[in-house]
């Protein structure tokens, strides 16, 4: 079993920068695969990026490539967000999530393909 624990999240103006944190236990992490999707109100939760085990690939989604970074801190056990020039359309719940199956650039890409997820945190982001 893994338990995700995001934090990090909060009100920002546009153009600012926030990092978000997933703390991970129940499992080291270098044996999952880890994501952050958002879920804005009204909408279905979408991808952000994805990371794989050692850190080697990454994927994003188009709307944040450039923007975004996610990296991981194995002997932490920890992932990040790093979230850069934000938006209003950024607003949303961001979730973490873990998947221990190989790492795949698409399969990953996909929010049912996630074993375990954190509980969100809210990011704002004003105009």
């Amino acid at each position: 079993q893994v338990q995700l624990v995001e934090s990090g999240g909060g009100l920002v103006q546009a153009g600012g920068s926030l990092r978000l944190s997933c703390a991970v236990s129940g499992r080291t992490s270098t044996s999952v695969i880890m994501g952050w999707f958002r879920q804005a109100p009204g909408k279905e939760r979408e991808f952000v990026a994805v990371i794989s085990r050692s850190g080697a690939s990454t994927n994003y989604d188009v709307s944040v490539k450039d923007r975004f970074t996610i990296s991981r801190d194995n002997a932490k056990n920890t992932v990040y967000l790093q979230m850069n020039s934000l938006k209003p359309e950024d607003t949303a719940v961001y979730f973490c999530a873990a998947d221990g199956r190989a790492y795949s650039r698409a399969y990953h890409s996909r929010s049912q393909n996630y074993d375990y997820w954190g509980q969100g945190t809210q990011v704002t982001v004003s105009s």
